[in-house]
């Protein structure tokens, strides 16, 4: 199948925008008195929005949703934290309320990509959110959990099935998922999927689905592999960005603290002594290191610690204690790094700098979330300082040092 020649079969969709094949939407302030009704959303999914908290759409919000709306492949590139989800799921919400809602036994209507188990299970909760009340049914599948349930769930259909690339192509390939009735495909983080490794499974996944189907793609940064993949999947997009420097003021105040390695638990320890934060999460470099600060800081402070070692129920598990607010700290590798929303985290800590400025971007962005303040500091050690002076000239960003503690 040749995805990238369907312009015969997609006469029957609406075009947008005069139907230009390609269409750049420059990046948009968000603006207090645009309001979703504008964005074309009708009042079931407006109304499932606002009991969200969702009220006033963001600049992705307000660009992406009406194309999509119209049946428009496109491709929505803006930084973490700035609402892509509602941007895809409040307008594809509304597409499967607009068509018949007679479910086929094994078919996902809407099958959503995630790269990982936690953005998968945050995308599955956020669409049952639009939906609520509609009588439309999600799925979520991921890896690392036992396979018989999610294909009884599957058994009678899906309208939206939310997925990890390796466990969809494995409902696939033994007919659990049915994809040729599917109507759109949603790429989410598609740069993390590539980094993780995941383009051969989407391009097996795109195969199997119709000729006809609309796709979305959606991604914090625009690689070139980004584009590549783009020319790939989608058929005459429109293109929405945000660029970093036109999204929303950052509220994050950014610091760091020069310091040896071997002194960075102790000045660690003294510094959240002295800030206290009601929610706290630290990023490692490795798992090791996550395992070896937790037990440190475990006899200072109630803290838990995630990667990818552990097990899907214990990493759920521990992301809701730590949501719950019975975890003070949170410890983790850059498997939290991505797309991972937890309300009111007031302090991000790098123990150690990443290795590349994206990441570091990503990290931070766990903080300060939905217009909210928080904070960010970075322990680096002498023989980090040129990683750091990278982020700094990628991001633009130049990070307040802080004295170590006596």
């Amino acid at each position: 199948m040749h995805l990238a020649h369907r312009e015969s079969q997609r006469q029957s969709l609406s075009l947008f925008l005069g139907g230009q094949s390609t269409v750049w939407l420059g990046a948009m302030t968000e603006d207090p008195c645009a309001s979703f009704v504008e964005t074309g959303l009708t009042a079931p999914v407006r109304d499932n929005l606002s009991r969200m908290g969702v009220r006033i759409p963001s600049p992705i919000q307000i660009q992406a949703i009406p194309p999509i709306l119209s049946g428009r492949d496109v491709e929505g590139i803006a930084p973490t934290g700035t609402g892509k989800t509602i941007a895809f799921a409040a307008p594809l919400t509304q597409r499967l309320l607009g068509a018949p809602h007679e479910r086929i036994p094994h078919v996902a209507r809407i099958i959503c990509l995630s790269p990982t188990r936690e953005l998968a299970n945050q995308t599955g909760g956020a669409w049952r959110g639009c939906a609520k009340g509609t009588g439309l049914k999600v799925v979520v599948t991921i890896g690392g959990v036992p396979r018989a349930r999610q294909v009884r769930d599957l058994e009678a259909g899906a309208d939206i099935l939310v997925a990890t690339p390796g466990r969809l192509v494995d409902l696939l390939s033994d007919g659990a998922v049915v994809a040729d009735a599917t109507t759109a495909l949603v790429v989410d983080e598609a740069d993390r999927m590539l980094d993780l490794g995941f383009i051969d499974d989407m391009m097996s996944i795109a195969s199997r689905l119709p000729v006809t189907h609309q796709t979305l793609l959606f991604s914090a940064t625009m690689p070139a592999e980004i584009v590549d993949l783009g020319r790939r999947l989608l058929h005459r997009p429109v293109r929405v960005k945000v660029d970093t420097a036109d999204a929303p003021p950052p509220r994050i105040r950014q610091q760091v603290m020069f310091i040896p390695p071997r002194h960075k638990l102790g000045a660690l320890v003294s510094f959240l002594s002295t800030h206290p934060s009601r929610r706290v999460l630290i990023f490692t470099e490795t798992r090791r290191q996550a395992d070896d600060l937790a037990n440190a800081l475990g006899r200072e402070m109630t803290c838990g610690v995630m990667h990818g070692e552990h097990t899907q129920a214990r990493r759920e598990r521990t992301l809701r204690d730590f949501r719950d607010h019975k975890l003070h700290v949170l410890i983790a590798t850059d498997v939290m790094a991505r797309g991972i929303d937890v309300e009111d985290v007031m302090l991000v800590v790098n123990y150690d700098i990443p290795r590349q400025a994206e990441a570091y971007v990503h990290r931070i962005g766990r903080t300060a979330r939905a217009g909210r303040q928080g904070s960010a500091l970075s322990l680096c050690a002498p023989e980090e300082r040129l990683l750091l002076k990278d982020i700094e000239r990628v991001t633009g960003a130049r990070l307040k040092a802080i004295d170590p503690p006596a």
